[in-house]
């Protein structure tokens, strides 16, 4: 069965270690554009943080798509949404209740990619993802905002030390209830219990009235697993995790050594 459609994580997948598209991906994933296959970036990130690498890859309009905040939204590459899944109000409270009184550093971010915290000293990569989305934080504590107020994810961030020793504090509080991922070494992201970058895949799959065999992904991290589940062709990025690996059918080369390009030429063009 041919692919129709390529689904791509952005950081140390679609990106190099430079933070850019190599020149090899953008000709290859213009190549599969062309075919008319959909490649569809698949991403912790909010459309905020996601729009610029669209505009570069040439990728517009409502009949091409993004997932967004790990699956909890589903949307066309111009904004309207097909599908969300969000954490309401009392649950938001919950989760600030809990890492204030643990001390950790956080943020969350609405379904409009804006970022919110109540910590006075903001952590670094609250203010790396503020950038990427091209906005400000706001500290706000809950009683700040409206009684209706919800979030997309909540993400406890910090040094890759300090997380390891969060983690098993985080999950046994929250992965009862909700979706708890270690995304990457500086991200531990909280968010809606049927939210998942394999569960926004499948939802835009049904979407499209495709078969699993008919959709690729590419990813290299713990959060691309449940994509690599559902599709029928799995790649692993050679600068990958271990278990990334373990899940894919391929492993193709790393991000700084055109390991999308590559594989997309053996397998799909």
């Amino acid at each position: 069965m041919s692919i129709k459609l390529i689904a791509l994580d952005i950081d140390d997948t679609l990106l190099t270690s430079q933070q850019k598209i190599a020149e090899s991906t953008k000709l290859a994933l213009t190549e599969a554009l062309n075919k008319g296959i959909k490649v569809v970036l698949c991403s912790g990130r909010p459309l905020a943080g996601v729009d610029h690498y669209l505009d570069e890859l040439g990728i517009d309009g409502d009949d091409q798509y993004v997932i967004t905040y790990n699956g909890a939204l589903v949307e066309t590459a111009s904004g309207k949404v097909l599908s969300r899944k969000t954490i309401d109000n009392p649950d938001y409270r919950r989760i600030v209740k809990f890492v204030e009184a643990h001390k950790m550093q956080y943020y969350v971010l609405d379904d409009d990619s804006n970022v919110y915290t109540s910590n006075h000293n903001i952590n670094r990569f609250a203010v790396i993802q503020a950038w990427e989305n091209g906005a400000g934080i706001f500290v706000r504590e809950p009683d700040e905002l409206a009684d209706d107020f919800e979030i997309a994810k909540a993400a406890v961030v910090g040094e890759k030390d300090v997380l390891d020793q969060y983690e098993q504090a985080i999950k046994d509080e929250f992965s009862d209830e909700y979706y708890v991922v270690r995304a990457g070494a500086n991200f531990i992201e909280i968010m809606h219990p049927d939210v998942n970058k394999g569960k926004g895949l499948t939802t835009l799959a049904e979407i499209l009235n495709l078969e699993p065999d008919e959709v690729m992904a590419f990813g290299d991290e713990k959060n691309d697993l449940p994509m690599f589940d559902f599709v029928g062709s799995a790649v692993a990025m050679g600068n990958g995790s271990d278990l990334a690996k373990e899940h894919a059918n391929y492993v193709t080369d790393t991000n700084d050594n055109d390991g999308i390009a590559k594989a997309l030429k053996k397998y799909v063009l």
